[in-house]
């Protein structure tokens, strides 16, 4: 790769830091006997669900990045690496769902953030899922489209760092209720609104090769 195209999957990474490092310590919580909290209550509980999404998240958050580079999806690299993401991001998504499910909902939630949980989870696997039939009829635009799309959700905890970030540097307290439903939502939404601007962008890949002049006399 270029040092051009190392730009994105640097970036896309960055983005999922916070919630890499964030899931990072709370297996480490788990795997280590933690003393029951309300914070922890439900995942020490039941611990499946979340181990399955943060070793999803950060394989699909890492891998998926460089699914974005040119030079690697002209090679075979691209569709073995999909062939892991796929369930990866299946995973993460139906995971996240069941975690909706069967979780209480954490002090700072309300049934809104719930639905809304549930309707990006349910958006994000559904977008896997008409991504990889789209390859399989060899509708390379739409599969880009949809796998962008569900990329795109499942690096939502990303942004939603961002997005929670004015209110927590202003009041130092979480935000919760409605507000907190609102800023979650916001981060999902910026990143499918980002993802729609890289697939509709005017393409920056060279022509094949120079335009011919007509000969002279030629009509």
């Amino acid at each position: 790769m270029t040092m051009r195209e190392w730009r994105l999957p640097a970036a896309l990474i960055l983005l999922g830091l916070v919630p890499m490092i964030a899931g990072a310590a709370r297996l480490t919580e788990l795997g280590t006997g933690p003393e029951v909290t309300p914070a922890n209550a439900r995942f020490v509980a039941d611990p499946l669900p979340v181990v399955l999404h943060i070793v999803g998240a950060v394989v699909y958050t890492i891998l998926g990045a460089f699914q974005f580079v040119p030079s690697l999806r002209r090679h075979r690299w691209h569709r073995r690496a999909g062939r892991v993401l796929v369930p990866c991001g299946l995973t993460v998504a139906f995971s996240g769902l069941w975690m909706a499910v069967a979780y209480d909902l954490p002090a700072h939630d309300n049934d809104v953030l719930a639905g809304l949980r549930l309707l990006f989870g349910s958006a994000m696997a559904a977008s896997i899922v008409l991504g990889l039939a789209a390859v399989l009829r060899r509708d390379i635009a739409a599969h880009r489209g949809w796998m962008a799309r569900g990329y795109a959700i499942g690096l939502g905890a990303g942004t939603q760092a961002f997005t929670h970030a004015p209110y927590l540097l202003a009041t130092g307290e979480q935000p919760d209720g409605n507000l907190r439903a609102g800023l979650v939502a916001a981060g999902w939404l910026i990143n499918l609104a980002v993802a729609e601007w890289y697939l509709r962008r005017p393409s920056r890949t060279p022509l094949a090769g120079p335009a011919r002049r007509p000969r002279a006399g030629a009509r």
